[in-house]
Formats: structure tokens, sequence, C-alpha cells
């Protein structure tokens, strides 16, 4: 069985910082060739756990990603989720904290998150508190950034936007609870709603055209 992550059992969630492109583009500049999930989330710095949950959604901001990454990614996700909802660092398991990373693979999707946070630097901000103050609030983005996870871990990795979507999600629940951005929060809010409705849309395509083809093979 999997060990507890000891360098993320107790730290409490971040206050709002500012400047998360300068943080990516610094932590971009000082990449190694190699380096694990634990590293690249001890490096995150100030931000922490949230700042590292924008970055495991970088590399799906494509209309397809790479099959199997997204079941590891997400379940780190999901794993950050619950511990939003509590209000503390979360058990991360072992292996996942171990995968490698490579530079090559790394670089580009933090340089492409650095470009879109010097826009979210610029523009988020605390506004629409309701959506991000008090203790049952943070339970409920907590909850909802687990959903976002889970919806990321989803076996549709080879169709278009299917990887997308729930990573949006992801990311704009990340930068409301970061930044006590309300805005960000209803924007994850429509994400996941919109995710919900493709992969349904996605299932009953599947059903019927399975329906379609026993039938043609029952004649």
């Amino acid at each position: 069985m999997s060990t507890p992550s000891p360098t993320v059992t107790s730290a409490p969630l971040p206050e709002p910082q500012s400047q998360l492109s300068a943080t990516l583009r610094d932590l971009a500049t000082r990449l190694p060739e190699s380096l694990t999930v634990r590293e690249l989330m001890q490096a995150c710095g100030e931000q922490g756990l949230l700042l590292f949950c924008c970055i495991l959604t970088f590399p799906f901001l494509l209309p397809v990603s790479i099959p199997g990454v997204s079941t590891v990614f997400g379940a780190l996700i999901v794993f950050i989720g619950v511990g939003v909802m509590f209000n503390r660092g979360p058990w991360l398991p072992r292996k996942m904290m171990e995968k490698k990373l490579s530079r090559t693979s790394l670089l580009p999707a933090l340089e492409k998150g650095a470009s879109v946070f010097t826009k979210v630097d610029r523009l988020s901000k605390p506004r629409l508190l309701v959506l991000t103050h008090g203790a049952s609030t943070n339970r409920f983005n907590g909850f909802m950034l687990f959903v976002a996870g889970v919806l990321l871990m989803a076996p549709f990795g080879l169709v278009p936007f299917s990887n997308t979507l729930p990573a949006l999600a992801v990311l704009f629940f990340a930068i409301g609870i970061l930044q006590r951005d309300g805005y960000a929060i209803l924007m994850g809010h429509g994400m996941t709603v919109g995710t919900i409705a493709y992969f349904s849309v996605l299932i009953f395509g599947a059903i019927q055209g399975g329906k379609g083809l026993a039938g043609l093979i029952g004649r």
C-alpha cells in the first residue's frame, strides 16, 4: 500500500497571492532535465497546492491530450480538492508523487501557462466574495474542484475537448480560490456543467451507436 507523502500532510491552504505569471516563468527557467511530481509541487513555492493544481491543467489546454496522463493528473487534482474541502494539505499517494516528468514535455506547458497568467494577474482580483469566503463555501468549492478532477479522469482522452473542458473547470476553480475571485468560480461552474453535458452527449451517442450496431448484427 502507498504511504503518505511527508511534505504535504499538514500545510494549510494559502492566502491569495499575486504575480502568478512571474512564479511560473521563474519555475520554467529553473527546470532540470527531469523532475518528479513532488519536486514540481515543492517548486511552486508560496502559492502552494492551488498553483500546482493550475500547472496540472496546462498539458490539457489543447483539443486532444495524451491518454493516461489525465488519469494521474486528474487523481492528483481530486486529492487536492479533498484538501481544499478540509482546509489542509491532502494526503497524496507516493507512487504519484514520484512520477517522473521531463523538461521537454513540461516547459511548453509552463510557458503557455505563464502567458495565460499574465492576463490573470491583470484581470483577477478579490470580488463576488460571497462565492469565495466562509467555511461552507470553501468546502463546496473544494468539492467542485474534486468533481472537475474526476471528470478529467474520464476515459475519453482521444475525443476532442474531453480533457480540455474539465481542465478549464479545474483552472478556473483554482484561480478563483487562490485569488478569491468569484467570477472565476462562476466560470468554473459553467465549465463543469458544460463538461457534464458534453460527456452525456458522448455516452448517449455511444449507446445509440451500440444499439444500431447490435441491430445490424442481429439481422
